[in-house]
């Protein structure tokens, strides 16, 4: 996983302008992930109740963005 360490690594820079574009990536790819996991988890039988108790949210919270997909 090269590109989300490489990001990470940015993510930490001293210019701040490096860090900040690093870190809107990271958000972009982790909700991609996340994305990714929870149609998995849908697909294997998973509760919404399941899900939001692994992601550390309410059960609402992950219907309500990953609900109509």
């Amino acid at each position: 996983m090269t590109e989300a360490t490489d990001l990470a690594a940015r993510a930490g820079d001293r210019d701040p302008r490096v860090g900040l574009r690093a870190v809107a990536a990271l958000r972009r790819l982790v909700e991609q992930l996340e994305a990714v996991q929870v149609r998995s988890a849908r697909m294997h039988g998973w509760s919404w109740q399941e899900i939001a108790a692994e992601l550390g949210v309410s059960r609402q919270a992950v219907h309500k963005k990953h609900g109509r997909h």
